[in-house]
């Protein structure tokens, strides 16, 4: 392809190494491609308040693409400047309904958003007593599960001990209609709910409008199954070397490892 315009990376196994830590390698080309004028965009399963620790390693300060979608922020000003497809409280008691009757044993959380990536009064992850994080970072305020379901979300964590994100991705599609889209950014028993429609597809769509960057000049990076409609979504799809099988098969071009700065590979023939 040409140069692109616009780059969009995913960042947890794409652009951080094994120890989520961005090589130095990875740091200048992404250096080198802000100061030529090409916009960095971070597209990410994180909710933006995970979003300022890697921007500042890549001296990044313009849009992250949040949530899988749902959120767009602006990272140099702090603030959410674009939600869309919040889950509403009806589909989220559909939404549990059914999979406490399909996932038996699994735990719920609802990540929300005010207009900043941290807002005073604002529980940001509300969880119930049997949701466990594949992270172990202890976030989340633990919550009655009416609560959980009694506000707007930006998307709805379900976990599950032993099972893996694949499988329960697929009990979770066969009992769910189409007015929600269901994806996973880890393996480790944990899937992840939007509303219908939100991908971080829609999101870098309205990233590219609001800088009038058309989509086949943009390059994209990812590894995991909420990547894939971005990366078909782009002009140029990159999986990792490490990318979910589904990825790889969605993808223009598969680069080495995030453990070998695939992404640096890449962008290094231009930057």
């Amino acid at each position: 392809m040409e140069a692109p315009l616009l780059i969009a990376s995913d960042v947890d196994g794409t652009l951080l190494d094994a120890y989520e830590r961005m090589s130095a390698r990875t740091k200048a080309v992404v250096r080198r491609a802000s100061e030529a004028g090409v916009p960095v965009v971070l597209a990410s399963g994180r909710p933006p308040r995970w979003i300022p620790a890697v921007a500042r390693e890549a001296g990044l300060t313009g849009f992250a693409v949040c949530a899988n979608g749902a959120v767009l922020y602006d990272i140099g000003n702090d603030l959410v400047v674009e939600v869309n497809g919040l889950l509403s409280p009806m589909q989220l008691a559909d939404v549990v309904n059914e999979l406490e009757r399909a996932l038996p044993g699994a735990g719920f959380a609802a990540e929300r958003i005010g207009t900043r990536a941290l807002d005073p009064g604002v529980h940001n992850l509300v969880i119930d007593r049997g949701y466990r994080n594949p992270w172990g970072d202890g976030e989340g305020v633990q919550v009655a599960r009416a609560e959980i379901i009694g506000h707007p979300a930006m998307k709805l964590l379900v976990s599950r001990p032993g099972m893996s994100s694949d499988e329960m991705f697929e009990v979770a599609g066969a009992v769910l209609d189409d007015s929600v889209d269901i994806t996973f950014s880890a393996g480790s028993g944990l899937i992840e709910i939007a509303a219908n429609g939100v991908t971080k597809a829609t999101g870098l769509a309205a990233v590219a409008a609001r800088l009038d960057v058309p989509a086949d000049r943009i390059i994209a990076f990812g590894d995991m199954p909420n990547d894939v409609e971005m990366l078909r979504w782009a002009g140029h799809g990159v999986a990792m070397a490490n990318a979910h099988p589904a990825v790889r098969a969605a993808a223009d071009e598969i680069t080495g490892p995030n453990t070998e700065d695939g992404v640096a590979q890449v962008l290094e023939r231009w930057f």
